[in-house]
């Protein structure tokens, strides 16, 4: 193998190289542009998910409210049929 072989296979490997270097850097570019879209996703997510368990507790706390209320009125009710009841005896 001459001089000028030699030479011409190291130019090859130098543009297969750089060649390679451009293509490690866009894969590094779209792979940062990924990462940063799925931290976008997580926080857009853990937002939601708060304001879902917020919804939620209000909501419970509406519900228990109102079996509260049932139950009280159920107990008065239970008192007067008791009254009624007795008063007919």
């Amino acid at each position: 193998m001459n001089h000028e072989e030699m030479k011409e296979i190291k130019r090859h490997f130098g543009v297969v190289a750089e060649s390679l270097r451009s293509d490690i850097r866009q894969i590094a570019e779209v792979h940062d542009v990924i990462r940063h879209e799925l931290q976008n996703q997580r926080e857009e997510l853990r937002d939601e998910f708060k304001e879902t368990k917020a919804l939620m507790r209000v909501s419970f706390s509406q519900l228990d409210q109102r079996i509260h209320t049932i139950e009280s009125d159920v107990s008065a009710l239970k008192s007067r049929a008791d009254r009624v009841e007795s008063s007919r005896a």
